[in-house]
């Protein structure tokens, strides 16, 4: 459908109709993830006009968020509350995650993603970097700095964590605010530099310096909250924000981060799924693409697709076959598990969060026949690539142009560039320049 001009992806969308009853959670925009996975795949599947209706919908509301901010919180900037109707008031719902300060900072990621995307330099200036600025904002007055220095919001919660007990409050930053609040202020300085606002660059860099570090266990496992570990099942993975959906803890990092995701992932594993729903699997599928593991990316996937989701193809939060994949068995229909599940598959074909763009990243050994055509890649290229037994290709087509750094699936390989230039080839990483509409090919060679 048409992405522009009509309301976002809420929560059953135009299925909101429930037997002549209200829908599932009222049917509203819930931003603690909800819409949020429904947007993943929207960038990798080449939807960028798709995708700009969620973003035109934010920006329409702009001035209604700054009325809440200003009511809620009595601090400037932008906060958005976490539970919204069509015109973006604030509904209630649980406290800690629908009058979150963290809200306006998830959504950022969207406007993050949307430039990454496009490199459309008008939208960066007149959208991206106003959203950042005006969230930093807010969550530079919402903040305080601690005896050690250390910027923390006066009270933190993570959410669904605890409900919506008193429990589900914390003292110290919990690993998803901090998170949040980390990838605000590095990006707005990130994009601040883009525009040559250095001065403004310099002062969010500042502010993500005085942010602590995350929450980890003597393991090496992203914990909820500094006095809360992950160690009982919860649906809601928030604890591994800085993983996925943000990528401030990456593979590409090297072994420090490596043993994070691994250990983090593995302690999912490990507790269980027994209060997981469908989304939790779609998310874990996610995970463990970015953790390289294509086996465990493509189970995690087709449990989903088999347990949590009706003949129709809608996902309905319980597990449909009795087999213990949750004990929740219910069936509210909800969207954002099927968006999340196709944003897996992407994430197993094609990842460029890492500054790069990695093709078949998250493959499974037994894939011997896969292939994709035209993924969009961060950097505003497009992909294609297939891999069968009688051989192995792929090929990038830039937009605007610029330099293109890339890992290939295979060692030894020929490439056809054009009038574009290899700049390197080291191994499977290969750097070329190419112009604005320039190819560039890759064909394995036989060892």
């Amino acid at each position: 459908g048409r992405g522009r001009g009509a309301p976002p992806i809420s929560l059953q969308a135009v299925w909101t109709a429930d037997n002549g009853r209200i829908p599932p959670w009222k049917g509203d925009f819930h931003h603690d993830l909800n819409t949020q996975l429904s947007y993943w795949p929207g960038y990798g599947a080449n939807h960028l006009e798709e995708t700009m209706g969620f973003i035109d919908h934010l920006e329409e509301n702009k001035e209604n968020y700054r009325r809440y901010t200003r009511l809620f919180f009595e601090k400037e900037g932008l906060a958005v509350p976490g539970v919204t109707t069509l015109d973006g008031s604030e509904m209630g719902g649980w406290v800690p995650y629908s009058l979150s300060p963290t809200v306006s900072a998830w959504l950022a990621h969207h406007y993050y993603l949307q430039w990454r995307y496009s490199m459309d330099r008008k939208f960066l200036r007149e959208k991206a970097y106003p959203w950042f600025r005006e969230t930093c904002t807010f969550l530079e007055q919402v903040t305080v700095t601690d005896a050690a220095g250390k910027r923390k919001l006066p009270i933190s919660s993570s959410p669904e964590i605890n409900d919506n007990r008193v429990t589900a409050w914390f003292p110290d930053n919990t690993n998803y605010d901090l998170a949040l609040m980390k990838f605000a202020f590095s990006t707005a300085s990130e994009l601040a530099g883009e525009l040559g606002l250095t001065g403004e660059a310099e002062h969010w860099q500042k502010r993500s310096a005085e942010l602590g570090g995350y929450a980890l266990s003597d393991h090496r496992e992203l914990m909820i909250a500094p006095s809360l570990a992950y160690a009982h099942s919860h649906r809601h993975f928030s604890n591994v924000m800085a993983i996925h959906p943000l990528g401030l803890i990456k593979w590409e990092d090297g072994e420090e981060a490596q043993t994070i995701i691994r250990n983090t992932i593995a302690m999912l594993d490990r507790v269980g799924p027994d209060y997981w729903v469908g989304y939790s699997y779609a998310w874990l599928g996610n995970l463990k693409a970015r953790a390289r593991d294509g086996a465990g990316a493509a189970q995690a996937l087709s449990i989903f697709a088999r347990a949590f989701c009706l003949p129709n193809g809608f996902h309905v939060n319980g597990d449909q076959t009795g087999l213990g994949y949750s004990k929740f068995t219910y069936r509210p229909f909800t969207l954002e598990g099927n968006f999340a599940f196709a944003a897996g598959i992407q994430e197993m074909l094609l990842q460029s969060h890492a500054g790069r763009v990695e093709i078949f990243p998250a493959i499974p050994e037994d894939w011997k026949e896969v292939g994709f055509r035209h993924l969009r890649a961060q950097g505003d290229f497009l992909v294609s690539a297939r891999k069968s037994p009688s051989g192995e290709e792929v090929e990038v087509e830039a937009g605007r142009g610029g330099v293109l750094a890339v890992r290939l699936p295979f060692d030894r390989y020929e490439v056809t560039a054009g009038g574009d230039r290899v700049v390197s080839r080291e191994g499977r990483m290969v750097r070329a320049e190419l112009k604005a509409g320039g190819k560039i090919r890759f064909r394995r060679l036989a060892p």
